[in-house]
């Protein structure tokens, strides 16, 4: 068999269980776009905020050259040198979230990826939710540390975990999510910081669905707890893209030498770590934002569970509805675009086999009258819905 071949052997599977995925072309801004040309609302943006498209975002994106500054980078910030605007950024993000220090990486996934490969090593032991993100899930193996995995939220069974494992490891750390991107739910971080105490661990949050929606700060200091690694991604409640790590200044300086994808990538761009300091404003006063957004969630979440959809409880713009099967859930998501909302179906591998959802995500710049919409027509997929 040819390499060709076997590439559409593979895609021929994916497409006969269901799971091959095409993307759809969005134009618009904000919650009203175009999908493949049809006007809909969107609600599967992670934009909680609204302010991807907040003109002051707006306007530095287009005016950001007009002084002659380079576009990009050029090389690693080990190469060719990091910015004024980069420590600045890092400077505020750090204050963000009141820790000592931050770093700048590419994306959300590369610094999970980043971090806990260049924290962990092998004959360190790792703790990792059952339902942590891809990104955590492939740093905690490239750091070839030993990973035990607990039931979601489990606080008893990490216990036994760390009881059982944790003498014989060198370092120990726990992993979570702040809140999971594919549920809402929140990690009990309290409860997760104290085992981490009790048991001479770290304490590694991933906040990419929390920072700026919980709490300006995130959900730790929401907590009233201090992770030794804290992870922020720039291109959901901030608006951007990218991500940051913040913790001690002896943890910026060892992923400045170890973490590969950082050592390793092309820099931020000078314009958007420039557009990191007007967000980072826009977040700390985002309060009427934040209240709207969590409003917003909570009409879904009554008047969907009053349709007979099994909600699970949450207190986060993320809302799963469980349909099981993959086929059903993708009609499902089709229909609600034929009736003029944009609402994703998650699959396999993202979420569990069995566990096909709807994952509609209300922002802060959505109306009363487009969540009242999609309730409406939501009702509308009764036949869909899976009995109890």
């Amino acid at each position: 068999m040819s390499v060709e071949d076997d590439f559409e052997d593979r895609v021929r599977e994916l497409a006969s269980t269901g799971l091959l995925r095409r993307p759809r072309l969005i134009s618009g801004d904000g919650a009203r776009v175009r999908v493949d040309g049809r006007p809909a609302i969107c609600f599967c943006s992670n934009d909680y905020l609204g302010l991807a498209s907040h003109p002051r975002l707006a306007a530095l994106a287009s005016s950001a050259y007009e002084d002659g500054s380079t576009v990009g980078s050029g090389a690693s910030r080990l190469i060719s040198g990091t910015r004024p605007a980069h420590l600045a950024a890092e400077r505020a993000l750090a204050h963000l979230v009141q820790r000592p220090a931050a770093l700048l990486f590419s994306s959300g996934y590369a610094a999970n990826v980043g971090a806990l490969s260049a924290i962990l090593e092998r004959g360190d032991v790792v703790f990792s939710d059952a339902l942590n993100h891809a990104s955590l899930i492939d740093g905690m193996r490239l750091s070839r540390a030993d990973i035990h995995i607990y039931p979601h939220r489990d606080l008893a069974a990490l216990e036994s975990l760390l009881r059982q494992h944790r003498p014989s490891a060198r370092r120990a750390w726990i992993v979570t999510d702040a809140i999971f991107s594919m549920d809402g739910d929140r990690a009990p971080l309290a409860e997760l910081r104290a085992l981490a105490d009790a048991h001479e661990a770290g304490l590694f949050v991933d906040e990419a669905h929390s920072l700026g929606v919980v709490a300006a700060g995130g959900a730790c200091l929401d907590a009233n707890i201090v992770p030794d690694v804290l992870v922020g991604t720039l291109g959901k409640a901030f608006g951007l893209a990218g991500a940051f790590v913040a913790g001690s200044n002896a943890l910026r300086s060892l992923l400045e030498n170890r973490a590969r994808s950082y050592v390793f990538s092309t820099a931020t761009p000078p314009a958007l770590a420039q557009a990191i300091l007007v967000a980072v404003d826009l977040v700390a006063d985002a309060s009427e934002r934040r209240e709207t957004v969590l409003r917003h969630a909570k009409r879904l979440r009554i008047a969907l569970r009053g349709q007979g959809w099994a909600i699970p409880d949450g207190d986060s713009p993320i809302l799963p509805v469980p349909i099981g099967g993959t086929e059903a859930t993708m009609e499902a998501s089709a229909q609600l675009l034929e009736r003029g909302f944009f609402v994703r179906g998650i699959r396999p591998p993202t979420v569990r086999p069995g566990t096909s959802r709807l994952r509609v995500v209300p922002t802060a710049i959505h109306t009363d009258a487009e969540i009242e919409g999609l309730i409406e027509a939501m009702a509308g997929l009764r036949a869909l819905r899976p009995s109890t």
